[in-house]
């Protein structure tokens, strides 16, 4: 597994599962062209891109280039690293069908064409575990209760508002956006002085 520093951002779910089999860090979707209308994941991104700065990993067919070109809009220059995957020509194995301009996207490279793009474009690549900050995990979410008990669902709701999360993260988005945003410290801090309050 590799590490990188950085929120990685992607178009869809598979190519979340593709990346986390290959890199070890947060990984964010856009749902595609459901970010040009989801303020409060733009919102999200761009606090990912605050806190650590962002990679932008998008399909080389035209709609992985407006959904690349719509955060560049939103999101400062400096706190962005764009990742271009080549265009290859193929199918993915899941499709019945090459997509309509007939490039594999992000899902369907091999391994090395992403860790190749990602040297290309100057990212910082380690095969060691790096000293980094420790990350919050489901386990800690059962012992905070927001997992495994009654109640649990208005708690992670509750949290996604004082958060200023959107409201439709699932638990593993939310663990997801707590892991960009914030170390596990921080994140226990934020709880112990809401519980103060």
């Amino acid at each position: 597994m590799l590490h990188i520093d950085k929120t990685v951002i992607v178009e869809g779910k598979y190519d979340k599962i593709k990346l986390s089999n290959i890199l070890d860090t947060e990984i964010i979707t856009t749902d595609g062209f459901a970010i040009f209308k989801d303020k409060q994941k733009t919102e999200l991104i761009r606090r990912a891109a605050e806190n650590n700065g962002i990679i932008i990993m998008t399909d080389s067919d035209s709609a992985g280039f407006l959904i690349r070109c719509h955060l560049k809009s939103v999101i400062p220059n400096d706190k962005i690293i764009n990742v271009y995957i080549p265009e290859i020509l193929g199918k993915e194995k899941r499709k019945a069908e090459a997509s309509k301009e007939g490039l594999l996207g992000v899902e369907g490279v091999s391994e090395q064409v992403i860790l190749d793009a990602l040297l290309r474009a100057g990212v910082n690549v380690s095969e060691e575990e790096a000293a980094q900050r420790e990350k919050t995990t489901k386990t800690d979410f059962y012992d905070l209760g927001l997992i495994g008990s009654d109640g649990s669902e208005q708690k992670r709701n509750e949290l996604k508002a004082k958060l200023q999360l959107p409201k439709h993260l699932s638990t593993n988005g939310l663990l997801t956006a707590i892991n960009a945003l914030y170390s596990k410290e921080e994140f226990l801090e934020i709880l112990r002085k809401e519980e103060q309050k």
